[in-house]
Parts: structure tokens; sequence; C-alpha cells
């Protein structure tokens, strides 16, 4: 019998489904969930956008690919994109929230992610909503005539009438990334995903349209999403994750992004899972049309890149591990 999770509460997963590598990513993260969570007894949504202004193609899932997923237990729900698309495709995070039903609990995933653990043994209070924190210091961006990190985030939390000083880590130093409330949009939950949409929509559009004057010279692509996700979390009374979800990034789901990098850094329980749930004929009948999916797990070329790295011993910066994989000619996303 399938049960609730430790938090004693079903909720649903969002991931958004569309043409291309997205499409192929959302069947792995599918096989993942059923493979390695079967106790999971909430719906398994795929917001998928739908033609329209905002995209100059059709954004829709393939067929075959629809039929895959269905096939896995999805539900495939359509959303129609008002403010984003091709322009900020990462906007589809926001506006596919759209595609849940509102006052049920919900936790958002980005379709490279593989499950690896059973989710329902993760303690999750979905009223103090949260993120990632598998990120690193990317904005705002050191400029040369900046005004420092605090100058930047305060005056986003003074625009929503915001408490800034409460949003701040003060185990961490004065104008050090980590001190300020910033997460990875690859992960994050709530209570309502009506209420979280709106909000993010909100500051997201607000951010976009007309910058604060102490970020004027920041980019805002494609970090839009991640400026705007710590406001959103923050106004509805979330913060930094507890250690109770420690398994998020962790030994239940892994943030793999793109092949390459998984095959170089991530650990081989990751390397084993991956394999082992694109095995199946009905599942890699599908995922091999697709390029990077064909060669990287089905013809090998993971093992060579991950041949090339000491798992335990990495380069501390992503770029040095990117550019050794291009070097070598085996670099595909």
């Amino acid at each position: 019998m399938a049960r609730k999770s430790k938090s004693g509460q079903l909720f649903n997963i969002m991931i958004v489904g569309q043409s291309g590598r997205l499409a192929y990513e959302a069947v792995l993260f599918a096989a993942s969930l059923r493979a390695n969570s079967p106790d999971f007894a909430g719906r398994l949504i795929v917001a998928e956008p739908q033609p329209g202004n905002h995209w100059p193609h059709d954004p829709r899932l393939p067929d075959h690919v629809r039929t895959a997923l269905l096939d896995l237990g999805a539900e495939i729900v359509p959303f129609d994109n008002q403010h984003f698309g091709h322009s900020y495709p990462y906007g589809n995070k926001i506006e596919g929230l759209s595609a849940l039903p509102a006052n049920e609990p919900f936790m958002f995933f980005d379709t490279d992610t593989l499950v690896l653990g059973e989710l329902n043994d993760l303690v999750i209070d979905f009223t103090k909503p949260s993120a990632s924190m598998r990120r690193t210091g990317t904005w705002p961006v050191e400029e040369l005539y900046w005004p420092g990190y605090s100058a930047i985030w305060k005056s986003l939390y003074d625009r929503f009438e915001l408490d800034f000083d409460s949003s701040l880590d003060l185990t961490k130093p004065d104008e050090y990334w980590e001190r300020y409330l910033y997460f990875n949009a690859g992960w994050f939950y709530g209570s309502d995903p009506a209420a979280f949409r709106d909000k993010f929509l909100t500051f997201a559009l607000s951010i976009r349209d007309n910058p604060t004057d102490e970020m004027v010279i920041q980019p805002l692509d494609p970090w839009l999403d991640q400026i705007a996700l710590p406001l959103v979390i923050h106004a509805l009374g979330g913060g930094r994750p507890g250690p109770d979800l420690d398994g998020l990034d962790g030994d239940i789901t892994c943030h793999y992004r793109m092949l390459p990098l998984a095959y170089a850094r991530e650990s081989d329980a990751v390397v084993q899972c991956l394999e082992t749930v694109t095995a199946p004929n009905k599942i890699k009948k599908v995922l091999k049309e697709h390029d990077p999916f064909k060669r990287m797990i089905y013809q090998g070329r993971g093992h060579k890149v991950r041949a090339l790295f000491d798992q335990n011993d990495l380069p501390r910066k992503e770029q040095k591990i990117r550019n050794i994989i291009k070097k070598e000619g085996f670099w595909m996303r």
C-alpha cells in the first residue's frame, strides 16, 4: 500500500516537459522515480508549454515521448506562456506551476534530476518552503563599479517590503555570497503552487522589467529565476532547508544537470542508477533517439569521460571540468 511521506502529507511532483532535450530528461526522471521511489503516492505532473506567440516552434512533447511518460504513470498537463517562453525558457518553472492543483503540497524538480531513493523518507514541512542549496555564488556578479552584495540584495528585499536582516546567515562574513539567501532552482517546494506561482511571477517580472538602481549593471539571463526564488521563499515564510532534507542533492536525488558532468563528478551510485533505469528496452528505445543519451549511456562515452577524473579529487571549478571534457572531444548537452 502506498504511504504518505514522513511529514504526513501526500504531495505532487512537477517537472517541465517539452520538445528537445527536456523531453528525454523527463522520461529518465519518471523512470528513476518509479524504480527508486515505489512508495511515492502523489501525482507526477509533467507541465507542457503550448504553442503560442512566445514560441517560434511547437514546444509540445513528441507523441512517442508522451506515450512513454504516460506508461510510467506521469500526467501531462498543458499550460500557456503569458510572459516567458523561447526568450527565457527557465520561466517555464514559474508559469508551469499553473498546471498543478491549488492548495496541494508540491515539489518542483528540474528534469535533469535522478531519483535515487524513496522520497517518502523525507521529512518535509511544506508550510515553510525551501529550495536546493547545491549552488555556487553565480549572482550577483562582482563588477568594477558595483555596490556590493548587501546593497543589491537589500534593494530587492526593500522593493517587495521584505525583512532583509532576517534572511541573512550571520555565521558567514559580510559581503561573502553565502551570507545571503540564494538557491539553485533545481528543486523547490511549497504548500500551494498557486500562491507560489503568483509571488514568483510578480517578483520575476518586476525584476526583469524594472531592475533596482543597485542592480542595473547586473545580468539577469539566465539568473532571473534564481534571483526571484529566495525572495519568494522568504515572503512565504520559508528559508534554508534543514538537515531533514539532506537526502535531496544527496542519497535520494541528484541534480546531474548534463550527462558529461554526471559521469565526470557524481558518485558510483549515481552512475549505477543512471545505467540501471535506462537499461529496459522500452526506455532505451526512446532515450537512444537523443544523441547525448545514445553516446554517453549506450555507447560507453560516459565511462571515457569518467576515466578522465579522480572523483575524490575533482577540479574545484566546474568550468575546469567542462574544459577537460571538451578538450577530449567528449562534451555533449
